[in-house]
């Protein structure tokens, strides 16, 4: 009779400790998907604002066609951005790339005060609206991003379910940070005067 009891005990105790686990793991499981999802959102941002840069380019061709080089720039940041894979495994590198992005973005913006009839364009009005739209968007996403990924890394690495993500072998992820430099963290202004 005792041997039955401390067998259910002991069965009772492995039960427990087993949906423990269990637990443990399936939170893990929803804080990554949720990762995975947040870093979706951003990549869709990404992608529109790939998209908008070549429009915005051939418009400031037409006014501006002797700023090659600026033009060059922007085209060449946004080629090297695309380029990068974009999962949240290397949202450290997409940041660095979308540094230099805004970073050129912004030099092609300044040519539009050097040339009045750019500026007055509705085309390049609408598609520097649209890509500051983008740019709020963006920053949006990169906070939402930067919660999830925040949140799954404590739950990496706090007990017990730190013991589980070493044994299920989940990975740390990359917050996607940009540089400090205040002219990385402000989006493209819009002018219209």
């Amino acid at each position: 009779m005792n041997t039955l009891i401390t067998l259910a005990i002991v069965v009772g105790v492995f039960i427990i400790i087993l949906l423990i686990v269990i637990g443990l793991y399936n939170s893990l499981v929803r804080k990554k998907i949720d990762t995975e999802n947040a870093w979706a959102q951003i990549d869709v941002q990404l992608k529109r604002r790939y998209d908008l840069i070549p429009n915005l380019v051939e418009t400031v061709k037409g006014y501006a066609s002797h700023e090659r080089e600026t033009l060059e720039g922007v085209i060449q940041a946004r080629n090297q951005a695309v380029q990068i894979t974009s999962d949240a495994a290397h949202a450290g590198q997409k940041a660095e790339a979308e540094n230099m992005l805004t970073q050129a973005l912004g030099r092609l913006f300044a040519l539009s005060e050097a040339y009045p009839d750019l500026k007055a364009n509705e085309n390049f009005a609408a598609l520097q609206e649209e890509l500051t739209s983008t740019e709020n968007r963006l920053g949006f996403a990169r906070q939402h991003y930067n919660d999830t990924v925040a949140r799954y890394q404590e739950a990496l690495q706090t007990f017990p379910s730190n013991i589980i993500a070493a044994v299920f072998n989940f990975e740390k992820r990359e917050y996607f940070e940009l540089e400090p430099s205040s002219e990385a963290r402000e989006a493209p202004k819009v002018s219209f005067s």
